[in-house]
């Protein structure tokens, strides 16, 4: 009786093979999506394919992946590394209910927290700052019927302010979603398994489909896991460094300059620290939704949103020192409105401009530097 063959087990795929897998993917999916937005730029003209260049990309990750892990097949990364999409230690090959849910986790769950995350947080610093306010009302008040019966008051802030304080300052960093995905990236360093926290999440694993004889090296990545513990952990140093530092100041005369922050209009807590230029700037532009007018931002900088542009270059008179040639912006092709020049000295219309530099910080035509607050809009 002639014996069976023995049956052949494949082995989980290693670190490096999945992170070249999902490289090609993504050079994939990049094509796909600069073959998308030269069709939308065909048909709906710049200015549109610039304002939805997210909802763009998105939607290419989505054709990418329905077309191939959606139905069933393999990418064209898992094709090139021989690597095959398994339930976990099963090694079943996913349901449609398992692959649709983690496309939808991947792809819209990245993009919906992106447009939810800053309302929140607009919502939650006002009702912090309101707090704050209300406890700093509450402490003077006490202070000053301590001073009139002449009794010793109390300086140091109740435990609910502190903590109010505390998540106000490091709002952003609290409702990032950014150390997730560091801690879920360093334990796939050390285990070799789950690269995206979808996948983790849906129990999702890759099995090498070539053979792997017992002399084959099968090396990892656990050297970037140690690194980016490292990180993480002088981030959380520094982080309680910063936050233990504000409140041993308090304790001196005056006080330090660095760190303290001002309420403006529209709840927006505006750094004093001379060196948060940058920071400042975000934050403004954060409170004023360019799409929607007028904002609170408008209100208390004294500068009411227009319908229409103050300055249109249709008419051939306004500007007339800007040659025929250049009165066309590269961007929407259309007459420029509001003519602004970049630091490079590319000029485009104020709302063109501003949205691509919001997407991508860089001049359309010489790729040099352009951020949103740099850009100087040309009057006369």
């Amino acid at each position: 009786m002639a014996s069976s063959a023995p049956r052949y087990t494949y082995p989980f795929a290693a670190s490096p093979d999945i992170i070249r897998s999902h490289q090609k993917d993504a050079y994939f999916s990049g094509v796909l999506s600069e073959q998308v937005s030269s069709l939308l730029r065909k048909i709906y003209g710049a200015r549109f394919t610039h304002t939805y260049s997210s909802e763009t990309h998105v939607l290419s990750e989505l054709l990418y992946l329905g077309l191939t892990t959606l139905i069933g097949n393999r990418t064209l990364g898992e094709e090139y590394c021989d690597i095959v999409q398994v339930e976990g230690e099963t090694g079943r090959l996913p349901a449609l209910g398992r692959r649709a849910g983690y496309i939808i986790s991947c792809i819209l769950g990245p993009y919906l927290l992106g447009r939810i995350l800053p309302a929140f947080r607009r919502r939650v610093r006002a009702k912090l700052e309101a707090n704050l306010k209300r406890h700093a009302r509450l402490q003077a008040k006490a202070q000053l019927q301590a001073r009139e019966t002449g009794k010793k008051a109390s300086l140091s802030r109740p435990l609910s302010a502190r903590i109010q304080s505390y998540i106000l300052r490091n709002l952003d960093t609290i409702t990032s979603p950014s150390p997730i995905y560091a801690l879920s990236l360093a334990t796939f360093y050390f285990t070799g398994s789950y690269y995206h926290l979808s996948k983790r999440i849906w129990n999702l694993r890759y099995i090498f489909t070539r053979t792997v004889h017992e002399g084959d090296s099968r090396v990892g990545y656990e050297v970037l896991g140690v690194l980016l513990a490292l990180q993480m952990a002088v981030q959380a140093y520094l982080h309680l460094q910063n936050t233990m530092a504000p409140d041993a100041a308090s304790t001196g005369a005056l006080g330090a300059v660095t760190g303290a922050t001002a309420v403006v209009g529209g709840g927006v807590e505006v750094s004093l620290d001379p060196n948060a230029y940058s920071a400042n700037n975000a934050l403004l532009f954060d409170s004023a939704n360019p799409t929607s007018a007028p904002s609170e931002l408008h209100k208390w900088t004294h500068t009411p949103a227009a319908d229409t542009p103050r300055y249109e270059l249709s008419d051939g008179v306004t500007m007339a020192w800007i040659g025929s040639g250049n009165r066309k912006c590269t961007l929407c092709l259309e007459e420029m409105k509001d003519p602004s020049v970049t630091t490079c000295g590319h000029v485009f219309c104020w709302t063109c401009i501003s949205d691509w530099a919001r997407e991508k910080p860089e001049c359309p035509l010489c790729r040099q530097s352009c951020l949103v607050q740099h850009v100087l809009p040309l009057r006369g």
